[in-house]
């Protein structure tokens, strides 16, 4: 059930029931062979299958992140680091105003770690709320089925690469991870991961990808009983 779904009235409604929401937050940025929203497109279908299973609401995904690493890669489209902190304090606030107190940030992007924080202060100033946040891809269940299945995750390679956000045919085999510098600039990044992928297979089996999604989902209906 999305907000975009509904009008005020039935949020409304919600809210004498209910004051959960997840917040998918993502990124538009370079992603080698997959969508440039691959970070929004993720976290949104995670959210909505939890919410089809818990019946928890979801706010519409934040699509913009932090990803100045990325600028040469047309399509890329990069905040701040403040003005995304910025950008979730403002609905945080627009949140706890409507009294939406338990709030799960549904994270797909790396970059955006850094709202961390000032959600732990908005957790502090805000009577009754409560923020739970999740990065799917480097949670210990995730992990796991890869360690298992002997697949190293990279950025844009196959841990990413679900049926939807596919928008081209998928190189095969294994990309050599490059030696990297701490810090690269957008043009040092684009000269050293070339397509965009910064290592491991290219892709992996439906079987596998599912089971990602599986044990992710699993973990996001936890984190609701919040």
């Amino acid at each position: 059930m999305r907000i975009e779904d509904l009008n005020w009235m039935d949020v409304e409604n919600y809210l004498k029931t209910d004051d959960r929401l997840i917040i998918p937050l993502g990124a538009c940025e370079q992603h080698g062979y997959l969508s440039l929203m691959t970070d929004a497109k993720i976290p949104l279908a995670l959210a909505d299958a939890a919410s089809q299973k818990s019946g928890v609401l979801v706010a519409p995904a934040v699509n913009f992140g932090i990803s100045p690493y990325f600028l040469t890669y047309p399509g890329t489209i990069s905040l701040k680091t403040e003005t995304l902190i910025c950008v979730m304090e403002d609905i945080i606030h627009s949140l706890h105003a409507q009294e939406f107190h338990r709030i799960l940030v549904l994270n797909g992007h790396g970059g955006n770690r850094s709202v961390r924080q000032k959600l732990t202060e908005l957790m502090n100033e805000l009577s009754g709320v409560k923020i739970a946040w999740y990065d799917w891809w480097i949670a210990p269940s995730v992990e796991e089925v890869a360690h298992r299945h002997g697949l190293e995750p990279y950025h844009a390679s196959w841990s990413e690469n679900f049926p939807f956000v596919r928008v081209c045919e998928v190189p095969q085999g294994v990309k050599t991870p490059p030696a990297t510098r701490e810090l690269m600039n957008a043009a040092q990044t684009r000269e050293v991961f070339g397509d965009g992928v910064f290592g491991g297979d290219y892709q992996a089996s439906q079987e596998v990808m599912d089971e990602v999604f599986s044990v992710a989902l699993r973990d996001i209906l936890h984190l609701l009983e919040f």
